[in-house]
């Protein structure tokens, strides 16, 4: 296919209203204090959808969004960032967190509230996915991934595999991690195959799988600074990956921009303010 210049790039996800701060959290029983704290949206839906936007994609980003003010706030950040923010309203506060940073630049987090993010019922534009080139999927009703299934490429990640199965549709790519046991795939007991797993692995890349028996390994890209805060460079990178499928890149190309934007954002303090950026 012809190259796309600015694609159309969905994501269904969630927010989450973080404080970010350096230090660790407390074992049971002890207390523990943090330093420099700042908030920011950010969870997994906010995160790729801002990563999104910032490679020059044109972003839709379905989600719920509590009816207080950390909820008005993360709409006004994340239109700021160039995100066209579609959310369904819900009853009470947004969901928050907590995510200290040690001096080894790991992240710690604590989440305050059940996540959530849109379902199908929600009087949102679903229609607009269809003219969508990708589409990004971390949400939680297994019907919304069928919707999300409309746009020409299909990415989702392994957080939500129950969803991704209920739904009975295929995903062209699946975002899978090689260490953490919560993204781990067993591609048998999938029963619709995606056109390709990756699995992640931190500073040594990663590697994947296609359905049709292709395999490859990509490598990490170099912080173009000093590592500072790991939290948000996973979901920066599926969102760099899910532009990449959109602009019509091969998975090998696609991956390499997932791997920079994963890169990017460790050298800055919580997920949004180091994140790549392309016109």
């Amino acid at each position: 296919m012809s190259p796309v210049t600015r694609p159309r790039v969905a994501v269904v996800g969630h927010v989450e209203w973080v404080t970010h701060a350096r230090g660790v959290m407390p074992l049971p029983g002890e207390i523990t204090y943090v330093s420099e704290p700042f908030d920011e949206p950010a969870g997994g839906g906010g995160v790729s959808a801002a990563q999104v936007a910032r490679l020059g994609a044109e972003c839709l980003f379905f989600t719920a969004l509590g009816d207080d003010g950390s909820g008005a706030q993360a709409t006004a950040r994340l239109e700021a960032e160039g995100v066209t923010v579609l959310a369904a309203r819900r009853a009470g506060p947004q969901t928050r967190a907590v995510s200290a940073t040690g001096p080894t630049g790991d992240r710690a987090i604590l989440v305050i509230g059940a996540a959530t993010s849109a379902r199908i019922e929600d009087a949102l534009p679903w229609d607009e996915l269809a003219g969508c080139d990708a589409a990004y999927f971390t949400g939680h009703d297994s019907a919304t991934v069928a919707a999300a299934r409309r746009a020409r490429v299909l990415v989702a990640t392994s957080r939500r595999l129950r969803q991704l199965v209920e739904s009975g549709v295929r995903a062209d790519v699946v975002v899978a991690s090689a260490s953490d046991p919560a993204e781990a795939v067993d591609p048998d007991a999938l029963p619709v195959a995606p056109g390709a797993i990756v699995w992640t692995e931190g500073a040594r890349g990663g590697r994947y799988e296609t359905a049709g028996g292709a395999s490859g390994r990509w490598e990490a890209a170099p912080p173009p600074g000093p590592p500072i805060d790991s939290y948000g460079c996973g979901d920066s990178f599926a969102g760099g990956l899910t532009v990449g499928l959109g602009r019509g890149l091969e998975l090998d190309a696609a991956l390499a921009l997932g791997a920079r934007c994963g890169a990017a954002c460790l050298t800055g303090r919580g997920a949004l303010a180091a994140q790549l950026v392309e016109a």
